[in-house]
């Protein structure tokens, strides 16, 4: 019987990819013009039949088209989120027929690409969409694959991301070699431990944690620019004296990727309005105003995304905010960024041990750990890292096609 055509998908948090084995090497599609990767982004302008994905989307958003911005999407599997329906383009959608969308996207690209149809999927996925929810984890799964089915893929089949990860960069170890594979996503924080021998790679156990990249972009939002929009502002008492701070709500869900979108409705601008009305800092309030109204939330969040990146390569770096007031910005240093982000890579580093146990070794027993996935380059999380396993040599993988190429080669076999 012969395999069907399977395309190997790497649905990303942030970013996206596509490829299949050729000749026994992975062979990534180009997604947009001369790029293997794309974000995991969407445009939705004024004109309904117009979708606009990837670079062209964010593009759309900076140069500020009218028009509404999404990201994200991959963590609203599994939560009810994903089928709350909002007007898109003209159009009254879900986010999961927008999924669909995207990946159908992605298949045409790839069959122009190829020459041929991709009746298969083989998708990549966390070890673990929600690492306290059971059920959830379980539903995000099936919500994944009706999200292919939608995108006229007949089946699909899934491969854990750092497995995956695994298979591509394993060349990386010796015969012999007990390593570990860290793939820090935006999303998701997964882990496989594998044993290599004559070539061949034997996975021990894997592990996951929901906790990635767009969790450190919120946090030194809520901690250095929310407070510049009112967050924990005073704010009077609507019957009688006193003040109370301003409810963390709107401040968390505009410093979350995915849930930004869900803020530009009339509720969320008239209580912001109120909050303004009741400040005692009117000017600080208004700034929060002034961006559910112009709907700069994701701009926000981009420049948030550059500081950060800016400061772990530099030392310093600046998340400006001039869409929300003429000057305004963040001078944000790595000792800043440390401090916002320490539980969190006390978390990561702590379920790597976690993995190890799992499979009843000790971390002195790893000889190589291989980094993965875009915030793995975080040099506080990796220094962690490297105390936790003092006998590993560290290696620095394809951070952001490590995945996809594992994917890419697996494909050919998926459905054998």
């Amino acid at each position: 019987m012969t395999a069907p055509n399977t395309l190997g998908i790497d649905f990303g948090t942030s970013n996206s990819a596509a490829g299949i084995a050729v000749a026994g090497r992975p062979f990534l599609i180009d997604v947009e013009p001369g790029e293997t990767t794309l974000p995991t982004a969407l445009f939705f302008g004024i004109d309904p039949k117009r979708m606009l994905i990837g670079r062209p989307a964010s593009r759309a958003l900076i140069d500020g088209a009218e028009g509404r911005f999404v990201r994200a999407l991959k963590s609203l599997l599994g939560t009810p989120l994903l089928y709350e329906k909002r007007r898109l383009g003209g159009e009254l959608v879900d986010f999961s027929l927008i999924i669909s969308r995207f990946l159908a996207e992605l298949k045409s690209r790839a069959e122009t690409m190829c020459h041929q149809d991709f009746t298969h999927a083989l998708s990549g996925r966390p070890v673990l969409f929600h690492s306290a929810d059971p059920a959830r984890n379980a539903k995000a799964e099936e919500d994944l694959r009706q999200c292919y089915l939608g995108a006229g893929f007949q089946d699909v089949k899934f491969l854990p991301e750092p497995e995956a990860a695994a298979l591509s960069q394993g060349e990386m170890v010796t015969d012999g070699a007990l390593g570990l594979i860290v793939d820090i996503g935006g999303g998701t924080s997964d882990y496989t431990i594998f044993e290599k021998h004559a070539g061949d790679l034997q996975i021990r156990s894997s592990h996951g944690l929901r906790l990635g990249g767009t969790d450190f972009d919120r946090q030194l939002s809520m901690d250095h620019v929310m407070p510049l929009l009112g967050k924990a502002a005073p704010i009077r008492n609507e019957f009688g004296p006193g003040t109370l701070p301003a409810p963390n709500a709107i401040f968390n869900d505009l410093a979350t990727w995915q849930k930004i979108p869900f803020l530009y409705s009339r509720e969320s601008l008239r209580l912001a309005k109120d909050l303004e009305k009741r400040a005692v800092d009117k000017a600080v309030l208004g700034r929060l105003v002034s961006v559910l109204e112009d709907e700069t939330g994701h701009d926000i969040a981009f420049s948030v995304e550059r500081g950060k990146i800016q400061t772990n390569r530099e030392d310093t770096g600046r998340i400006a905010l001039g869409m929300v007031q003429r000057g305004l910005g963040v001078e944000l240093t790595h000792e800043m960024l440390d401090e916002s982000l320490n539980s969190f890579v006390d978390q990561i580093a702590a379920q790597a041990v976690e993995t190890c146990t799992a499979a009843a070794l000790a971390p002195d027993q790893i000889t190589d750990i291989v980094f993965v996935g875009g915030s793995s380059l975080l040099s506080a999380l990796q220094n962690r890292i490297r105390a936790r396993f003092p006998a590993a040599r560290l290696h620095q993988g394809n951070a952001m096609t490590a995945v996809v190429d594992g994917l890419a080669l697996a494909s050919a076999t998926a459905f054998s």
